[in-house]
């Protein structure tokens, strides 16, 4: 058996592997151009912010997409326009970014966490039904890393309860769920264009609906309560100032029109590393569902410690010592151990929204999703970007492989 490079054997690979690359060019420049020289960068009265929107909705086949500054923006959006209030109750997943959290918590709503498939990483049917209370409004399924959740569960959950779905896209750009795109198929899709995801307008968001009414209220709630219909300013309730600029709308646009090669050559890469994974000992590849079609924002896998004979951390770093850039665990901890949750700090001297008074004196902390703790402490994470080449993921697959058999055998 090859020494492992941590010892002192030879690596897999001894060139650095380039996962980054240029994402902006002369498409953006040509559109940033156009939009300026409209001498508007109000999206409103611009071409590029409602020209993505139609294009947006297009692709995805639905009937409205709204432009927002953010995902998190997006998030917000969507629990505002489904009516989420003062002590009312939404389930998301334990393993997210905040921004799901900040969009329950700015409505006053009391964030409760369903736990999650060991092997999908997204929440379950089952414990999601398990934490439907008669407050509960709305479930936000988050689709981690451009892989679907089990929708049919969920709907048939959400439906028979009389709990509205949001789906969280924001690493989920074409992801297909049994042939349908997630962000289709609840009341409401949220997606984020910032830095990070599969393309980018700096930072941005959309929300989508197939639903008149619903689009018709999202539109008051990410523009300061303006109907922009000619009726005048009448704001009906409180709502945000989240509109976007010309400026993120011409680059989206030109992002737009990249997406489709990005996330084919990512769902290529995925689908060949977990190939590639397959029988290798104490490893457990990322689980695309039946029917399903990932778009890889990352690469998650799990290790078994009992078959390694080691601790997650320590399987890293000898895997890492091969030349790859593999890394443990996905957010540390889970959302719910985070002081704004655990301490019950969303607002300042006060422990509104769970006061009593709205809402459940829901406690927070390690232990409340066994499976989504464990899936952190035993899980490992690699890029999938649509810079990689094939060589690439082989010489990722082999360097687990390499160390899961040299740990297995002692």
């Amino acid at each position: 058996m090859n020494e492992l490079a941590i010892h002192g054997g030879a690596p897999v690979r001894t060139t650095p592997m380039v996962t980054t690359g240029p994402r902006f060019g002369e498409e953006e420049l040509q559109e940033l151009k156009e939009a300026l020289d409209q001498q508007t960068l109000f999206y409103w009265h611009g071409a590029k912010v409602k020209a993505f929107r139609a294009q947006f909705a297009e692709l995805y086949g639905v009937k409205h997409c709204h432009m927002v500054t953010s995902g998190t923006a997006a998030l917000h959006v969507a629990t505002a326009t489904l009516g989420v209030g003062p002590g009312d109750e939404v389930i998301t997943s334990p393993m997210t970014d905040q921004g799901t959290v900040i969009a329950i918590l700015a409505q006053g709503g009391v964030p409760l966490f369903a736990d999650i498939d060991p092997h999908t990483y997204n929440v379950t049917p089952e414990s999601v039904e398990a934490q439907i209370t008669g407050k509960a409004k709305a479930v936000i399924v988050v689709h981690l890393a451009g892989n679907a959740a089990d929708m049919d569960g969920i709907l048939s959950v959400a439906h028979k309860r009389g709990v509205k779905v949001i789906e969280d896209c924001a690493q989920s750009y074409l992801c297909w769920y049994k042939g349908k795109l997630a962000g289709t198929l609840g009341d409401i899709g949220c997606f984020s264009l910032n830095d990070f995801k599969h393309i980018s307008a700096g930072d941005a968001g959309m929300v989508l609906t197939n639903d008149d009414a619903l689009a018709a209220r999202a539109q008051l709630c990410l523009d300061k309560g303006y109907a922009r219909d000619g009726q005048g300013r009448r704001p009906p309730f409180l709502a945000m100032n989240y509109r976007p600029s010309e400026l993120h709308g011409a680059v989206a646009l030109a992002q737009l029109r990249k997406l489709p090669a990005i996330v084919e050559k990512r769902n290529m890469l995925g689908d060949l590393l977990t190939a590639s994974l397959k029988g290798v000992p104490g490893i457990h590849p990322h689980k695309v569902l039946d029917g399903c079609k990932s778009s890889y924002w990352f690469y998650m896998g799990r290790m078994d410690p009992k078959t390694l004979n080691v601790p997650r951390d320590e399987f890293v770093a000898a895997v890492a010592a091969e030349g790859v850039p593999v890394s443990g665990g996905y957010i540390g901890k889970m959302v719910y151990e985070y002081p704004v949750l655990a301490d019950h700090n969303a607002y300042e001297n006060c422990s509104y929204p769970w006061d009593g008074v709205y809402g459940r004196k829901v406690s927070y902390g390690p232990g409340m999703c066994p499976a989504a703790e464990e899936v952190e402490a035993t899980s490992w994470r690699c890029p999938i970007t649509e810079h990689m080449i094939e060589q690439d993921v082989r010489d990722i697959a082999a360097a687990i492989k390499k160390v899961a058999e040299c740990f297995a055998a002692m």
